[in-house]
């Protein structure tokens, strides 16, 4: 097949025709606004039929010769790759009512392809197909908080670790210029290669199988065809569910050079995230964690958001307890050995509020500000806290800037 191709791709060349002279040339010398302008372009633009292909020249000079009248081709080119209204999902369509300067962009794939491409032998959790997490719901009718025993420790210990290395192998992608629609494909392929299903995939409905939050959205953001851009921060949250049980994390990372604020907010995020697990240890109350958070943002000039919060995790994805990052919260329950839930604050360079996206999933700052998160799952030992989502070798935080960024 490879020397199938190769002889298919000679033939092309052969083929190729000077697009300043209309001589007929092998050349590789292609215009190099051209290929950039082809590496923009939507996937969905080959099902519309709005694909425009690279011009090739003869020669550098043939190239300069023909420049006036070739770059009047890149204009609408580059014009239909913003303007076109099938970029963005309809659910926006005559949406004006953004915070801050992103928008949404098409998406690379639907969930539908994303759920027929899982392996029969994967094993998955009950909402998979219907979108609705049953066993959860069910869930919200006991009383307490569950204790996990070894056994069961080990395979969310082993959820956990399989989701560090799926956060990690995303991590390891972003850049600027790639979307986070790549994101969502590389997530995806490596929990299938890890024998992981992606937990957020069609839960209550969510299309993909990571979160990608960038700038003032604070968290849930959808995959799209977005590329990212030198100075952006991007989320990325990660749940894997394996053998029953669901491991969950999240990072953000700096996009090259970041402002001094931007800095600001993924530092403040980190730490905020390692005050709270200080704090962790039997007979330790769940709503002294969301006092120390906000006490210490308060002192970095940020806020932290009060309407989502971290949560026990294990058998269910979502579960007993409840812990807010704010302070004054009404939070119940003390922690003991065998307990197991997350701590995610979202941190905001501006106001605490939020507000979501008609796609009923994107929330996002309402000043339009920037926001940054990091999560672990922590799991309650005799004499304090493992932190089960952890860097191999790496038992305890510590903020090392270098590790964000990329």
């Amino acid at each position: 097949n490879n020397k199938r191709n190769k002889m298919s791709d000679e033939k092309v060349e052969e083929d190729r025709v000077c697009a300043g002279c209309g001589t007929k040339t092998g050349t590789r010398l292609a215009c190099p606004s051209c290929v950039k302008l082809k590496q923009r372009e939507p996937l969905y633009f080959e099902k519309m039929g709005k694909c425009r292909e690279v011009d090739y020249f003869c020669s550098q000079e043939c190239f300069k010769k023909n420049w006036s009248e070739h770059k009047l081709k890149h204009k609408p080119w580059a014009q239909d790759i913003e303007n076109d209204p099938a970029k963005m999902p309809d659910v926006f369509r005559g949406y004006t009512d953004f915070t801050g300067s992103l928008r949404p962009y098409a998406r690379a794939s639907t969930t539908i392809e994303l759920l027929q491409g899982l392996p029969a032998s994967l094993m998955k959790p009950d909402y998979w197909q219907s979108g609705d997490p049953i066993s959860e719901k069910e869930s919200k009718k006991a009383k307490g908080i569950r204790v996990y025993n070894e056994k069961e420790i080990n395979g969310i210990r082993k959820a956990c670790q399989i989701g560090r290395e799926v956060l990690d192998a995303c991590g390891n992608a972003v850049k600027a210029g790639v979307t986070t629609a790549e994101i969502d494909r590389i997530c995806y392929e490596a929990c299938l290669e890890r024998n992981a299903y992606p937990s957020p995939l069609n839960y209550f409905h969510f299309p993909c199988s990571v979160c990608t939050s960038v700038n003032e959205v604070i968290c849930h953001g959808i995959p799209d065809l977005r590329e990212l851009e030198q100075g952006d921060i991007v989320n990325i949250d990660v749940s894997v569910y394996v053998n029953g049980f669901h491991g969950d994390l999240n990072e953000t990372y700096l996009v090259g050079k970041v402002d001094p604020d931007s800095l600001n907010v993924v530092e403040t995020a980190f730490r905020s995230l390692q005050v709270a697990a200080s704090l962790i240890k039997p007979g330790a109350m769940y709503r002294d964690i969301g006092n120390a958070i906000e006490k210490f943002t308060r002192t970095r000039n940020c806020s932290v958001v009060k309407t989502y919060c971290g949560h026990g995790i294990g058998s269910l994805f979502h579960t007993a307890p409840n812990v807010p990052h704010y302070a004054k919260n009404k939070a119940t329950g003390i922690m003991k050995p065998g307990h197991i839930f997350t701590i995610e604050p979202m941190i905001n360079l501006g106001t605490w509020r939020d507000k979501t996206w008609p796609d009923n999933w994107t929330a996002v700052t309402t000043d339009g500000k920037r926001s940054a998160q990091f999560e672990h799952t922590f799991l309650v030992t005799n004499d304090g806290v493992e932190i089960l989502t952890m860097r191999h070798n790496e038992p305890t935080m510590i903020w090392d800037v270098a590790k964000q960024q990329r």
